[in-house]
């Protein structure tokens, strides 16, 4: 059995080193000041995702939430990023459970933190893809994408 202690140690070694793959946000015409930057690592444990976000709106007194997804499409292009398609789900799954299915973006004054370790892909299958930024939180429930809003802030993964 593997402990939380060697997952830990595990995790905060990768994040020494170079990520495998990068994908810089930057955010829609309504939101110019949006930008972040997401590494990812694959690892023997899954893929670590490491989100680092700045200039979110700051649209609720409460602190904002953000859903956070893979996309299929591999371009940031179209009226409000739609070139991006759905979301990354190449087994056909329900929602919430799409390999591209991100815990969501919790504000903190505009900016947000955000690391996940998923075993939903391999670092080699999302690579190209676009990584979204939504307006509302992804309610988890509402087919087929959870109701998180307009696409705000998008990036290609390379």
């Amino acid at each position: 059995m593997v402990t939380f202690e060697a997952c830990r140690e595990e995790l905060m070694k990768e994040l020494q080193e170079m990520p495998m793959a990068t994908a810089i946000l930057q955010g829609s015409a309504a939101y110019p000041e949006l930008k972040g930057k997401v590494r990812l690592f694959q690892t023997e444990k899954g893929v670590l995702v490491v989100a680092n976000i700045q200039g979110l709106p700051e649209q609720d007194p409460c602190g904002g939430v953000f859903g956070f997804h893979i996309h299929e499409g591999n371009d940031c292009g179209g009226d409000d990023f739609a070139d991006t398609k759905g979301h990354y789900n190449p087994k056909n799954c329900l929602h919430p459970y799409h390999a591209g299915d991100l815990p969501p973006l919790f504000s903190n004054h505009g900016s947000a933190w955000m690391a996940v370790l998923t075993d939903r892909f391999q670092l080699q299958e999302v690579i190209g893809r676009t990584m979204v930024i939504h307006l509302h939180p992804d309610d988890f429930v509402t087919q087929p994408a959870g109701n998180s809003g307009m696409k705000i802030a998008c990036g290609v993964i390379r």
